[in-house]
């Protein structure tokens, strides 16, 4: 298939790309790496008149070690990030879930950001942004401000981002002294969409647990320090708590199982791992 008619242009600064939202607003839509937008542009649903191409602006590029937060501006590539030294180290739920993101292929394509603002509710790197408490940073001409990873993503491919918003940088939170981290899914294929994914976060004091796949956005849970059948009960509410539905992927009861099962497992993970 092809994409319908649109106009197009390679911004060469911020400045460029924000000036070019306001002026066009809900006509325009930005491209990074393109691979969810090519394909709705492919298939007919989306049809902006203009596309605003930002992948050659160059500090959108490059990932900025924060004193406790790992920002990664709107044009650094999936890959890159993967590549980055300090994500393991600062960052190991990010660095656990990237090699689960799509092929290769489209991890060399695909940016951090863009994964984001396309808000697919079994997508891992939103997932994660959610599990740690991060943040979304948005730029308009006039304004720049930052939003909650729970608050920006609002429903099914839905954000508060507005129509003359660049998400500029997601910020995810360095790793917590005494902390673990664990991530887990469950898909049709390596490389797919997840049917379930879950990623925990365990420290001294509580248990948190993020879900995509399920709801129409990534959803966090924190829990106490539970072990037994008080951490199967919590499971088990969560999982009717995120009112799953069926699909061609699988059924509500299916995915309510995985929950229960995987995310006493992550957790369990993430428990073990603490430093």
């Amino acid at each position: 298939m092809k994409p319908p008619a649109f106009d197009y242009i390679c911004a060469r600064t911020v400045d460029e790309i924000t000036a070019t939202l306001q002026e066009h607003g809900s006509e325009a839509r930005v491209l990074a790496g393109g691979q969810s937008l090519i394909a709705m542009l492919n298939m007919r649903l989306a049809r902006p008149a203009l596309l605003v191409d930002l992948m050659r602006v160059e500090p959108l590029a490059q990932i900025i070690e924060e004193t406790d937060a790992i920002t990664i501006p709107a044009a650094v590539r999936q890959s890159a990030a993967m590549a980055h030294p300090a994500l393991k180290r600062d960052v190991p739920l990010l660095a656990a879930a990237l090699p689960w993101v799509g092929h290769l292929q489209t991890r060399s394509r695909g940016t951090i950001c863009g994964s984001v603002a396309h808000a697919d509710p079994s997508a891992e790197i939103p997932l994660c942004l959610v599990a740690l408490e991060g943040e979304v940073r948005l730029l308009a001409r006039r304004k720049r401000r930052r939003v909650t990873a729970e608050a920006f993503f609002t429903g099914m491919m839905a954000t508060d981002r507005e129509d003359d918003e660049l998400v500029e940088a997601v910020a995810y939170p360095k790793r917590r002294p005494g902390a673990g981290y664990a991530f887990i899914e469950v898909g049709r294929r390596h490389g797919d969409f997840a049917i379930v994914a879950c990623a925990a976060v365990v420290d001294a004091e509580r248990m948190r647990l993020a879900i995509a796949g399920v709801a129409d956005r990534p959803t966090a849970r924190d829990f106490p320090l539970l072990e037994g059948t008080a951490l199967d009960d919590a499971l088990n509410a969560f999982a009717w708590e995120l009112r799953g539905s069926d699909d061609i992927h699988a059924t509500a009861r299916y995915r309510r199982e995985l929950v229960r099962k995987l995310g006493r497992k992550v957790l369990l993970e993430a428990a073990g791992c603490r430093s």
